[in-house]
């Protein structure tokens, strides 16, 4: 997708160094699947221990695949 937006060029010059990418497409691209990635395992985190599985993860572990 096309789109036309304003970066800091401050946080762009230090996406371009922690990615090493070339292009600034590319560059940006992975540092929004990082974000994202970042944002999902918080989530997890914020669930740990509170999900109960009891005697059932050994049933979970065997389930067939869908």
């Amino acid at each position: 997708m096309r789109t036309t937006i304003e970066l800091d060029e401050r946080l762009l010059a230090e996406v371009f160094k922690l990615t090493r990418e070339k292009t600034k497409t590319k560059a940006v691209n992975k540092a929004l699947e990082e974000f994202v990635r970042h944002e999902r395992i918080q989530k997890l985190r914020s669930r740990l221990g509170s999900i109960d599985l009891g005697d059932g993860w050994y049933k979970l572990r065997h389930m067939e695949p869908r």
